[in-house]
């Protein structure tokens, strides 16, 4: 037993606890701190903090105790009460005996979990095969480490409306993090383990986080130095690994705890507050609010320093209770998840399929072809990137295959673009921005012509299915839908993927909503667009200069409004003030239009559906006055299997021009077709390829408004790592721009 000096501060697990110092007994060899300096400050959040020695507490009846985990607590009692914020249908047995709120509907988004672990408990919830250890657990059992990792959060000091950083990867672990934080009533600020050590610094010190829950050792190995000079950290949780694999300089003192410590901590103390009914009478309970901010989530940061965009309970849910209608999700649906989970939209998307009893597993960048051929899961939610690369691998093993496959297989997906061309025309799923209704008889003729040509192609396209598309399809898995967000989907890879039978639906929102506004529903797969606005969402186009509203099919800023919008950019009312109105309408920044509504013809079922056509940020201005979006060049260009990348630039020049990122092994390769080099040539000259690239840009644009001029040609890719690249792959068009300054220029000279 461990002795006790008489000027030790010491803790109540029941209470919360703001300190500066704690040191785990048992398991941090880091913490080398005499016993008698370890001061404790038990903070009292009703009247006031309370700092003591050990015995001397005026009027307070106190009793010593050390728990099996080596950390000292002192249970006292005084006429102060501690207020407890819970999530009131999450933890309605415990609240319930004690005369708190009791609640049958969610007010937070930790109550998601009661409802799921009631009607699912046994059915595995997620599968994370790729982390040490491997884990699984089923929705009773996440419900419950949830729970645990929230009340250890409780017991090591964390209070309600404290913000803690949370930078981690994609995994299990991240998700109870997440929701644990979030069921004590404290905020999470999040972000990945790609960002920089300045960029993670910035995000902490603005949000005033107070403790860091970190991916790894080695994450946190790479901050250390940045962090512990400038940003003042009362506790770090890892997440995944040991405490023996820190880094040790400059963070003497810092009190950290491993992921099993925390949730044994918690386990314990929740079982002390159920056996304890004179413990649970310590508390005032409060309810969380649906109003309360939830999380903190740092825009990209394409244009500067990330805002802090505050999204509350009411707005998470609002996408939990309403992304069914585009994503029907049953019980036992297999989801493959690959994405950043600090990004929204996989972050709500989780939220929501989680409480339709569906297993979700955990993949990477790296294992993704391997776990769509093993796992065959229904759903893929990812970005357009992730379907650009499956596009490109599926091209570049039908371009590999033998002279006489290939051919048959290109002739097949020939028929099948054609077929599905016809289907969107006598079905009414063909997009157009004109107001004008088509004349009747024109319209049955349009139909009848579409119906016969598609009526003779059915067949083949059958036969393809069978002999070519079958084999895809257990490849990728994928059997309902791959779901796509986070910026424009291709439509090339958009209408390859119809054309062989794979559903891809393509969606819309900002870190600003949430995110999700609008997407395609599985009934309403209009290709083109990003499909209807979700329920109690309203769209409005507005002119950019005048801010009036414009009519059905015509161009102009995008506004959204609705229960998914923010509150507001934490501790920045006047970015808040640019992009929210009076009337709570937000501005997207981004150019778009409304498909009119048309009862007859090949529109006929496409009124209503939100059309995006790039970035007004991003438009370019020539000297001779005209307004170019960049990103109808790009999109064709990225069809060449020659570029990897492309930037097209031209701001205040006469012409266009491109920053261009060769994909070498296919320009080479080409360059031998083309007798440009010799066969055993194992590379090609700057002129040659900037040349050939040049010539394959005019080619795969030749139908676009506007054509590019002089191109630069870059050696290396644009990457995260770089800063060129957003953390959610985003290319950062100014700092590429900024970065090439000197080419440019020359570019055009």
């Amino acid at each position: 037993m461990m002795t006790m000096s008489a000027d030790l501060m010491i803790m109540n697990p029941l209470y919360s606890v703001s300190s500066t110092t704690f040191a785990s007994f048992s398991a941090n060899p880091m913490a080398t701190i005499p016993l008698t300096s370890m001061l404790f400050s038990c903070k009292h959040t009703r009247t006031k903090i309370v700092q003591r020695t050990c015995g001397k507490w005026g009027g307070g009846r106190v009793r010593d105790s050390v728990n099996r985990h080596g950390l000292i607590f002192c249970q006292s009692k005084t006429g102060d009460m501690q207020i407890r914020r819970y999530c009131p249908f999450l933890e309605r047995s415990l609240t319930f005996s004690n005369g708190a709120l009791a609640c049958d509907e969610w007010k937070a988004v930790p109550d998601i979990w009661r409802s799921s672990a009631d009607k699912y408990g046994d059915r595995v919830a997620v599968v994370d095969p790729y982390h040490s250890p491997p884990s699984q657990m089923t929705y009773k059992q996440l419900e419950n480490e949830i729970l645990n990792f929230s009340e250890g959060l409780r017991v090591i000091g964390v209070n309600p409306d404290e913000k803690l950083a949370l930078f981690a990867d994609n995994s299990c672990r991240w998700l109870v993090a997440d929701q644990g934080i979030m069921a004590t009533g404290a905020i999470n600020v999040v972000r990945g383990s790609r960002s920089s050590a300045e960029e993670l610094l910035h995000i902490y010190n603005h949000s005033e986080s107070v403790a860091l829950v970190v991916d790894s050792p080695e994450m946190f190995n790479q901050i250390a130095e940045t962090f512990c000079s400038k940003a003042a950290m009362r506790f770090v949780i890892l997440l995944w690994g040991e405490k023996s694999s820190m880094a040790c300089k400059g963070v003497e003192g810092l009190p950290f705890f491993t992921y099993k410590e925390i949730i044994d901590l918690g386990r314990d103390n929740r079982r002390s507050l159920f056996d304890s009914h004179a413990a649970r009478q310590d508390f005032v309970y409060e309810a969380i609010n649906s109003d309360d901010i939830a999380t903190l989530v740092y825009t990209s940061g394409t244009t500067g320093n990330p805002k802090g965009v505050m999204l509350t309970h009411r707005n998470l849910l609002h996408q939990i209770k309403n992304l069914w209608d585009i994503v029907p999700a049953e019980v036992g649906d297999r989801f493959l998840s690959m994405l950043p989970p600090w990004h929204a939209y996989e972050r709500s998307c989780e939220y929501f399929i989680f409480t339709y009893g569906i297993e979700q597993v955990y993949t990477t960048v790296r294992n993704l072809k391997d776990d769509l051929r093993h796992y065959q899961p229904e759903y893929v939610i990812s970005v357009p990137l992730v379907y650009e690369t499956l596009y490109s691998g599926i091209q570049k093993q039908i371009s590999s295959s033998s002279p006489a496959r290939k051919l048959i297989a290109l002739a097949f997906v020939r028929v099948s673009l054609t077929y599905m061309e016809l289907k969107r025309i006598y079905e009414g799923k063909c997009l157009t921005s004109n107001q004008t209704q088509p004349l009747h008889l024109v319209s049955m003729l349009d139909w009848v012509w579409a119906r016969f040509i598609a009526t003779i192609l059915w067949p083949v396209h059958l036969l393809a299915k069978k002999i070519v598309y079958g084999r895809i399809h257990s490849a990728i898995g994928i059997s309902k839908a791959g779901v796509s967000g986070g910026s424009s989907l291709p439509l090339h890879v958009d209408k390859f993927f119809e054309a062989i039978g794979v559903k891809v639906q393509n969606g819309y929102g900002l870190t600003e909503s949430s995110p999700v506004v609008a997407a395609r529903r599985p009934t309403c797969n209009v290709l083109g667009s990003v499909g209807h606005p979700i329920r109690h969402t309203e769209f409005k186009i507005v002119d950019s200069e005048t801010n009036e509203a414009l009519p059905p099919g015509s161009k102009g800023i995008v506004k959204v409004r609705g229960p998914p919008v923010m509150k507001g950019y934490y501790k920045n009312p006047s970015a808040t003030q640019q992009a929210l109105d009076e009337d709570g309408w937000l501005s997207t920044g981004d150019i778009g239009w409304i498909a009119p509504h048309h009862s007859t013809g090949r529109s006929r079922h496409c009124g209503g559906v939100v059309v995006l056509e790039g970035r007004a940020k991003d438009t370019i201005v020539l000297s001779t006055g005209e307004n170019i979006e960049p990103g109808e060049l790009e999109e064709a260009a990225l069809r060449s299997s020659l570029i990897q990348q492309i930037v097209v630039i031209g701001q205040d020049q006469r012409r266009l021009g491109a920053i261009i990122v060769p994909n070498r092994e296919e320009v080479l390769l080409a360059a031998k077709e083309l007798s440009i080099v010799k066969g055993n040539a194992s590379d090609l000259s700057k002129e040659k390829m900037t040349s050939l690239l040049y010539k394959e840009l005019r080619t795969w644009t030749s139908e676009c408004s506007f054509q590019i001029g002089p191109i630069l040609v870059v050696d290396e890719p644009f990457t995260i790592d770089s800063g060129l690249m957003t953390p959610t792959m985003k290319i950062r068009r100014d700092k590429v721009v900024a970065q090439f300054r000197e080419q440019i220029d020359n570019l055009y000279k």
